[in-house]
């Protein structure tokens, strides 16, 4: 009998595996498909390539301002895909290399839990004194009549080898976002319906009206609180209309819909009792534990946060109680990033959720268009706002929308978990000219 059988072998279930071996455990890991996950085969590992061509193409036609002239030939997709393709190999071996190391074995197949200790392989019964569920999420095309021809998924459009003319993306958060900046730099009309939750609505409404404005300044035309009310045929082309606050219809070559579902079809969670929520994520408490003792669940199969980071910290806390210890899981650390143009990156309470609480509330902001850096570098599209509780100074969110904000995030990050107070933050040196300077700049102007 094994300690830990992990199913799934993507962010959640690779950390999960790796920390329950570190303890001593004997561990088996099962993989329907690829390793890596969405994550590294059509999430984010994937988005960032094509980021970065995104990237580079700005910088090209942006480079006069600092006295370079160079021309853009041609935008080889094909070669973005395949470059794509090549990275997920690289870290897909890599991460097989190091399971090996560890002595984990990777078992090919689908799984399925025929008892709360037993898990199916094909013919295969794998034993194992607990059980951790880490299956992912996988897209989901929403019930809306038409959509089925016109809709693209999210892996489909990071396999594109043509730019649509005419592009709707269904969907305001991070993802959407960044779709829409790439499609909008390789020449698409994009228009971006936000639904009725509206644009990045888990954001401080800093975050999101910066975010609106850099959309409208770079050409895409967000619909706020337009949701997708039903798509037709329209000769080569498909009529979306949209519902919400400003009905309208709209022509357009594709639809894409980032809509997903947690997967926990055919894993047997209902024969052996583990309890499923409405919209089929697995409940788990805070140790990651389900309603069935010894079988745990992290990552997209449970809902909510569908952050691979996330899921990494999840695995690493299923597998300690998987093998005796006892760790749980904070929702409040849970760093959230848009790699835009700006980025945004945040973590803790907004200064909504913050004055909601009750408590008095101080906020410090320093725009990046004072910042030396950003200034040189003509990058001056942002802020950093730090919200704390008044009495004692603790820092209770931070949100950064501006060049580098995902990496400046780290340093609040790492302000947050060590206690440190804005004051203390305020007090610190930090190299001249950089970003991380704004931070602390942040903090100052709070502090008067």
């Amino acid at each position: 009998m094994h300690d830990v059988v992990v199913i799934g072998g993507g962010p959640g279930g690779y950390a999960a595996a790796l920390k329950a071996t570190e303890l001593g455990g004997s561990v088996v890991l099962v993989e329907a498909a690829e390793l890596g996950g969405t994550c590294v085969n059509r999430g984010c590992i994937a988005t960032m390539v094509w980021l970065k061509a995104a990237e580079y193409l700005r910088s090209i036609r942006e480079a006069e301002a600092f006295g370079v002239q160079a021309k853009v030939k041609k935008v080889n997709l094909e070669a973005i895909v395949e470059r794509k393709k090549a990275v997920a190999n690289d870290i897909r071996a890599g991460m097989a290399g190091l399971l090996e190391s560890r002595g984990i074995e990777v078992v090919q197949g689908e799984a399925k839990l025929s008892s709360r200790t037993e898990v199916q392989v094909g013919e295969r019964v794998l034993e194992a004194r607990a059980v951790v569920i880490a299956t992912g999420s996988r897209p989901e095309v929403p019930a809306v009549e038409g959509l089925e021809e016109a809709g693209l998924s999210t892996d489909q459009i990071l396999e594109m080898t043509k730019v649509p003319a005419v592009v709707l993306i269904v969907g305001g958060g991070p993802w959407e976002v960044e779709i829409a900046g790439i499609l909008q730099v390789l020449g698409a009309e994009v228009h971006l319906a936000t639904g009725p939750e509206g644009l990045m609505p888990k954001e401080d409404d800093d975050v999101s009206q910066r975010v609106a404005k850099a959309l409208f300044d770079q050409g895409v035309q967000v619909h706020r609180g337009a949701g997708l009310a039903s798509v037709r045929k329209s000769g080569k082309r498909h009529e979306a209309s949209l519902s919400g606050p400003k009905e309208k219809t709209m022509e357009v070559d594709a639809i894409l819909v980032s809509s997903r579902k947690p997967n926990t079809a055919g894993l047997g969670l209902e024969a052996v009792g583990v309890a499923v929520n409405p919209d089929a994520s697995i409940r788990v408490n805070e140790r990651q534990e389900t309603s069935v003792p010894g079988i745990y669940a992290v990552g997209d199969v449970t809902g909510g946060w569908m952050l691979s980071h996330a899921a990494t910290a999840m695995g690493r806390v299923a597998a300690e109680n998987a093998m005796g210890r006892r760790a749980t899981f904070s929702s409040l650390k849970v760093p959230r990033g848009l790699w835009g143009v700006p980025e945004a990156a945040s973590v803790g309470l907004t200064q909504e959720q913050a004055e909601e609480e009750g408590g008095e509330v101080l906020v410090g902001e320093f725009p990046y268009a004072i910042s030396g850096l950003a200034m040189a570098r003509n990058e001056v599209d942002g802020t950093v706002k730090i919200v704390s509780e008044a009495r004692f100074g603790e820092i209770l969110g931070v949100h950064i929308v501006g060049s580098r904000a995902t990496e400046l995030l780290g340093e609040a990050l790492l302000a947050m978990q060590l206690e440190s107070t804005a004051a203390e933050l305020g007090k610190g040196m930090r190299l001249h000219p950089t970003f991380s300077e704004n931070l602390v700049d942040a903090a100052r102007m709070m502090l008067g």
